[in-house]
């Protein structure tokens, strides 16, 4: 899912470890709610509003404003090591241009996780996160832990990193993401890929999964045969659709769930909150917490 970053306008200080992130203290005012339940609200590659995106730190600022549930993108290396990216290459959010200039078109494919960890995936975004790196899958489920968050893990590319299913469940179950409580109340997996997550289902049936997309209403059905979430752009959907999708029973039983992305503005939360969406996924997650609550 791809968004061009939106700068806050007004921050205030709030300290996350023995460093400080800024943080929005104004926010947009909230519409009047009409009765509805809050969607689960998602931080989007982290809060990356307010840091960069998919970064230790943007997992940290969510984070510090209260949210638990952060998405994130996941790539391999040449060597398999598996690195959170949303990107295929990593010319946009990092500074492999310059650290390795002869190596274009820098996908993320053609690098070592040595040489992708020499890069500073910070500075882009402003300098006081310049020496931010790109966390390696590991590492990003070592800190959400250290929060207690939850997490929504999407497969980016599938047919560019084949097997890349059986390497994520790899390593979700030696960081301790595979047990009863994680699998049940703190993790989903989500592509774009249909056989992606039907691979994922097939290996792990017991793990929840998402599909990303807007699948037409007739193919629904087929849809709830593997998959426990449709997970579409927030441009595509009504109520109308959000309605047809939750009339279906996904394969653990339960109705299939909506989480819409990608929602910045709060009058913009309200309207998916009011076409009955369970989830939002944004980049400023305090705007549609405050918004929707």
């Amino acid at each position: 899912m791809f968004v061009r970053t939106v700068t806050a306008s007004t921050t205030a200080a709030a300290l996350l470890g023995a460093g400080a992130l800024l943080l929005p203290a104004d926010r947009p005012e909230a519409p009047e709610r009409q009765g509805q339940d809050a969607p689960v609200v998602v931080a989007h590659r982290g809060a990356s509003g307010y840091a960069p995106e998919n970064t230790l730190a943007a997992v940290d600022a969510a984070d510090a404003l209260g949210i638990a549930w952060v998405e994130n993108d996941v790539h391999r290396t040449r060597d398999g090591e598996l690195v959170v990216l949303h990107d295929t290459d990593l010319k946009r959010t990092t500074d492999v241009e310059q650290v390795f200039p002869d190596r274009a078109p820098w996908a993320v494919k053609d690098f070592t996780a040595a040489e992708v960890a020499k890069l500073d995936a910070g500075s882009w975004f402003g300098p006081r996160f310049t020496g931010a790196r790109v966390p390696t899958l590991t590492q990003f489920l070592h800190r959400m832990e250290r929060n207690r968050q939850k997490l929504l893990l999407e497969i980016k590319s599938p047919a560019t990193y084949p097997g890349i299913e059986r390497d994520i469940i790899r390593v979700l179950g030696r960081s301790g993401w595979l047990d009863r409580s994680h699998v049940r109340s703190r993790l989903v997996i989500q592509s774009f890929g249909a056989d992606s997550v039907k691979k994922v289902h097939s290996l792990r049936p017991d793990i929840t999964t998402g599909f990303l997309g807007t699948p037409a209403v007739a193919d629904l059905p087929s849809y709830a045969a593997f998959t426990d979430q449709i997970n579409p752009s927030y441009a595509t959907i009504g109520a109308d659709y959000v309605a047809a999708v939750q009339r279906l029973k996904g394969p653990h039983g339960k109705r299939l769930r909506v989480n819409t992305w990608t929602v910045n503005k709060a009058a913009d939360a309200v309207k998916a909150r009011d076409y009955g969406v369970d989830g939002i996924i944004t980049n400023f997650p305090d705007v549609v917490r405050d918004a929707t609550s």
